[in-house]
């Protein structure tokens, strides 16, 4: 109750003192109307990416006496990871003041750059830009109060970055130490169980009374009302509504701030309405920023406006893109990049664009994978586009497709699960295409798997029985682990019955047994509604094909294949009058669906029906409460693609040349290492040796660029402990002019990196590791560069545009 009326003190107390600041100052913009928004700003221009695209080189920082170890940060570990490469000012940011003490002129705008970005939560170009203002102006205490910002949730790397920020607090103003010690206070404060509480009432109080103290601050009621939704499950102290109406202070003297992003989460959940004009507004509040754009998906899929979800997401995948390619980022190094993309296709599903679904979940497949950044499980792109574009060829029949990809690197199966899927999916799309004898050794297969599945439950429950009465276990416990022994096959049990079941129900149906085909159908318990209401119909049960029909039909509202698939049951039931009804209710949502696959198709005898024309598609009128958008196209491309890599010539130890040109045509890693004195560097080429064979084999070479001059590269060339040599070339960059190329170079601390990259034959670049530490992992990499190198690449317009 305290917390509640001092928040409702603080918003009284805040408007009176903006209202007494108003009458000596210029009155503060109107807010746009939806008709009045200027033009969003594209994009900035995509700038070369070798070190001179800055505006300003990035000065060094001072070293240490004690130098530390080839490419490690003379920081510590902490400035070990995170971006290297300086940044540049950016289009598209945000509108945020953030004034600050320092000595140097251009400091002040990448500061006021990164407080957009963190707002924006884009950490990584955030820590990326507080980083190089470190580097402008080494004494910036807010600078790394920026960097500590960053990784609010990593205590260890926070506290290092405050460390510096408080080493300096004394030289910056009032208000800047403020932020310092509220942010220090957080990551130290409280103990024992309840410190995660404790810390964050802390803060919330310290940023409070920088709002007391500097009323007209419209950045820390920014943060506050951001804190104040994120634990409000820990530290329950205000209601909505106060929340809001501090967000409404800042909208009121900046109304396209970024605060609008944490309106809509503020809403997300609650009452996603009230959050409508901010959607409207968040991504051009910060239009460089993707996520951004993305958070406005959230409320117009709450609200089931799934087209304008779709925009808005769509806007963010392209402008991630476009800055993925332009600056060389790995694409899940974003750490939002493949839950938006994700999201994304299940949305275009939504709205019937189904080989625009298709296409994205193709290049989720096809970005690099990392183990770091996106693995093969888990979150990333590899395992949602996997399930994603699955999803998308059943839902949308797209059956030939289905079949090419389960035999393709885009669903080669990662574990049982996967396997009995696309033996599943692989059956059906055979029935569909009337290949039912196709369907029997699919059958044979999944009858050895279940059997074999069987018998490794039953004798995992033996030994867990065994265990439990060996260790003198009551029955309780005893039951337990037979249980828990069960429920560790049940999943993939349960999936190949399942798998069984609808194939034999499609079998029976080829052989007008329906009887039988109905039984086996209810057996398959995780069918579609779609496929179900179609194997009634084909059953002749009209009336149980036209309840699952509007039962899916209900399940998501303005789910457009739910539409479709109703007017389609209707029709071919004869009941023609309710079909076009069905029909009518669909156009209004038809404005993108993909008249090319089946589920849409389908339907053209009932558009005859109705007179209308083969694109019988209605056009969407836009809603009023939006404000002016950008192309899509200007934002960036739909996919991501590989840039080209950089030319090269460099000679090698006998004064030779040896150039990228020279491996045209097929594709080459290309290992940048720090000299024959980096013993890592060494182990990395010693961990490779052995590999060049099997690269080889794979149409892969393998060339190793030094930081040694040509005079020293005999050191790296010489004989190891075994008498082994390094059969590839090794050339030397001195001057580190590729290095810096290539990114492989820290511009913070003027020193190389180690870097790994997969240049395929058409000269791009697949796949990169710059850090550090140089990549070890040899065998990782060749099996990832074979199944990149089985992708194709495709491009289009804007693609080559954020290419350049």
């Amino acid at each position: 109750m305290f917390q509640r009326n001092r928040l409702l003190a603080l918003i009284l107390a805040a408007a009176l003192s903006a209202s007494l600041v108003a009458q000596d100052a210029p009155p503060d913009p109107p807010t746009p109307a939806a008709t009045e928004a200027p033009p969003v700003p594209a994009p900035a221009p995509a700038p070369a990416v070798t070190p001179e695209a800055a505006p300003t080189p990035a000065p060094e920082i001072p070293t240490p006496a004690s130098g530390p170890l080839p490419g490690h940060s003379s920081h510590g570990e902490s400035f070990n990871v995170g971006p290297r490469q300086k940044a540049y000012l950016m289009q598209g940011m945000g509108t945020c003041q953030f004034p600050v003490t320092t000595s140097h002129p251009e400091v002040q705008a990448f500061i006021n750059q990164g407080i957009g970005q963190l707002h924006g939560f884009w950490y990584l170009e955030a820590e990326r830009t507080f980083r190089h203002a470190a580097a402008l102006d080494p004494e910036c205490a807010i600078a790394y109060w920026g960097l500590a910002m960053c990784h609010r949730n990593n205590d260890k790397r926070a506290k290092d970055f405050l460390a510096q920020a408080m080493k300096r607090k004394d030289k910056v103003s009032e208000r800047e130490r403020m932020y310092i010690e509220a942010l220090n206070t957080y990551h130290n404060a409280g103990n024992g169980n309840d410190r995660g509480k404790a810390r964050k009432q802390a803060y919330i109080d310290a940023l409070e009374e920088i709002i007391d103290k500097f009323p007209e601050d419209i950045e820390v009621k920014a943060f506050l009302t951001f804190y104040l939704w994120e634990w409000r499950s820990e530290v329950p102290s205000s209601s909505t509504r106060s929340v809001d109406a501090i967000i409404q202070q800042v909208l009121d003297k900046e109304p396209m701030h970024p605060v609008h992003h944490y309106r809509i989460h503020l809403w997300d959940y609650r009452k996603a309405t009230v959050a409508l004009p901010s959607a409207a507004r968040n991504g051009q509040a910060a239009p460089g920023i993707a996520h951004m754009w993305h958070m406005s998906g959230h409320i117009y899929d709450k609200t089931n406006r799934f087209h304008d979800a779709a925009w808005q997401q769509e806007a963010s995948a392209r402008v991630d893109h476009a800055h993925m390619m332009r600056d060389r980022v790995l694409p899940d190094e974003i750490h939002n990049y493949a839950h938006n993309n994700e999201w994304l296709v299940r949305t275009l599903m939504t709205i019937g664009r189904g080989r625009d679904a298709m296409s994205l979940a193709m290049n989720m497949v096809e970005l690099p994978r990392h183990p770091r950044f996106n693995n093969v499980s888990g979150n990333g792109s590899s395992s949602l586009g996997r399930r994603r574009l699955a999803e998308v060829v059943e839902r949308f029949e797209l059956w030939d497709e289905l079949l090419q990809f389960t035999t393709s690197e885009y669903l080669t199966p990662i574990g049982e699960v996967e396997e009995v899927r696309n033996l599943r999916l692989r059956g059906i799309a055979l029935a569909n295409k009337g290949d039912m004898a196709a369907i029997d050794p699919i059958l044979t297969e999944l009858a050895r798997r279940y059997a074999e599945k069987l018998t490794r439950r039953d004798e995992a429950v033996a030994a867990a029985d065994k265990k439990a009465r060996d260790e003198k276990k009551d029955q309780k416990a005893i039951d337990k682990a037979i249980a828990d022994a069960r429920k560790a096959h049940a999943d993939v049990i349960g999936r190949i019955e399942a798998a069984q079941a609808e194939l034999r129900g499609h079998q029976a149906l080829s052989e007008k047994r329906n009887d039988d085909a109905i039984r086996h159908f209810e057996l398959a318990k995780d069918m579609p509604r779609s496929r179900q209401a179609y194997a009634y119909l084909a059953a002749g049960n009209a009336a149980k094909a036209e309840e699952i029909a509007r039962a899916e039909m209900n399940s998501r509202k303005s789910n457009t294949l739910g539409h479709a698939l109703l007017a389609d049951v209707l029709w071919k039931a004869g009941k023609k009058p309710e079909a076009v009804a069905a029909f009518k209710q669909l156009l209004p949502l038809s404005s993108e669906v993909d008249l090319n696959v089946p589920a849409f198709s389908r339907l053209k005898p009932i558009a005859a029906e109705m007179k209308l024309a083969d694109d019988w598609r209605s056009p969407r009128e836009l809603a009023k409460d939006l404000i002016e958008r950008p192309t899509l196209d200007s934002l960036g491309p739909f996919r991501w693609s590989p840039t080209p890599a950089q030319s090269w010539s460099l000679p090698n130890a006998q004064g030779e040349t040896v150039s990228l040109a020279n491996y045209a045509g097929k594709p080459v890693i290309v290992i940048f290492y720090l000299g024959a004195g980096c013993v890592h560097c060494m182990e990395q080429l010693a961990a490779f040796n052995p590999m060049t064979k099997q690269f080889a084999d794979a149409g892969i070479s393998i060339v190793a660029i030094s930081t040694d001059d040509p005079s020293k590269l005999g050191e790296s060339l010489k004989p190891g402990p075994n008498g082994e040599v390094f059969p590839f070339p090794i050339v030397s960059n001195a001057d580190l002019s590729v290095f810096k190329l290539y990114r492989a170079y820290d511009d913070f601390e003027n020193q190389p990196l180690h870097g790994t990259y997969l240049i395929d034959g058409q000269g791009l670049v697949r796949w990169h590791d710059i850090g550090f530490q140089p990549f070890m992992d040899a065998k990782f990499l060749l099996g990832e560069s074979k199944r990149l190198l089985a992708l194709p690449v495709k491009t289009d317009k804007s693609t080559e545009q954020a290419a350049k």
